[in-house]
């Protein structure tokens, strides 16, 4: 399934925590681990030592990957490491492309505090525009990170984005014998208890059992055995992470560009929310803008 990982690091702390679990599943999968430092060029980081000219953002930078490839080569996993200059989240994302990755994992750049809820400029930029699925890693005291995942959760509002989030989860969890569970949730929040009363039993219930009984044929046809549906009401994010609480779930796989009226799981709404919040790591796969479809690239 992943042959090929990027992991990008700035040498961070938050980067080094999540690079153990990086390491994880790219020693699950067998992948190579590319390894890749971003000179940030709009940076002046040009120095003149004994009258030579040296770019002292790439000598850190080679300091770091070496340090990464050490790391790795004690895991036992193969690696590919790189310096290169650029803006970071536009080299970053063309080299998944480039060199025929298949996951992107990053830190959020996010632990305790107000930091929490900051989502790292470059890691946001990354997941807007990046065909290839991004894993984001919150490495936080209280963050649950285990890899091979046992339990995948991929809430689901029917729309192309999420569909794709549904082919990377339905893939992940038949790779790991992961537990699939899908959720979806009707977002009643906003509206007066009579409203909600009505709505849930109604026109909003049907659509999501659609929605889930779909999914669920997907999943089986694709020989995923350990299928969980489940329906929801109230506020999207509050009830995705409630369920990951209450269901030991290790992964949430999101599609991020949602189109249709029931497009509930867009960055910037409850993707963004989750990532920031989320005790387990979160799998984004981005709707693939080209053609509309959700065919994995």
């Amino acid at each position: 399934m992943y042959d090929r990982l990027l992991f990008p690091t700035d040498g961070s702390d938050v980067a080094s925590d999540a690079l153990e679990y990086a390491l994880d599943v790219a020693a699950t999968h067998d992948a190579t681990l590319h390894v890749l430092n971003v000179a940030d060029t709009t940076v002046d980081s040009v120095t003149n030592v004994r009258g030579e000219v040296v770019d002292a953002l790439e000598e850190e930078g080679e300091r770091i990957v070496a340090a990464v490839a050490e790391r790795a080569s004690d895991r036992n996993v193969s690696v590919v490491a790189e310096v290169l200059q650029g803006r970071p989240h536009e080299t970053i994302v063309d080299y998944a492309r480039t060199s025929g990755v298949d996951l992107v994992v990053m830190p959020t750049h996010g632990r305790s505090g107000i930091k929490r809820y900051l989502l790292g400029s470059v890691t946001e930029r990354v997941v807007n525009t990046s065909n290839v699925p991004v894993l984001t890693v919150t490495p936080d005291d209280d963050a649950r990170l285990t890899y091979p995942p046992r339990d995948v959760l991929v809430p689901t509002d029917g729309s192309p984005g999420a569909d794709r989030a549904v082919a990377e989860a339905i893939a992940l969890a038949k790779e790991t014998s992961a537990t699939l569970h899908l959720l979806h949730v009707m977002e009643t929040a906003s509206l007066g208890p009579d409203v909600r009363s009505a709505v849930k039993g109604g026109e909003l219930e049907e659509r999501g059992n659609e929605i889930l009984h779909a999914a669920a044929d997907r999943a089986r046809d694709a020989s995923v055995d350990d299928v969980a549906t489940a329906l929801a009401s109230g506020r999207a994010y509050r009830e995705i992470l409630s369920y990951v609480r209450e269901n030991d779930v290790d992964v949430v796989a999101l599609g991020t560009h949602g189109e249709t009226e029931f497009s509930r799981y867009v960055l910037g709404g409850v993707s963004a929310k989750l990532i920031r919040t989320s005790p387990v790591p979160v799998l984004l796969a981005r709707q693939l803008e080209s053609d509309g479809t959700n065919e994995t690239p």
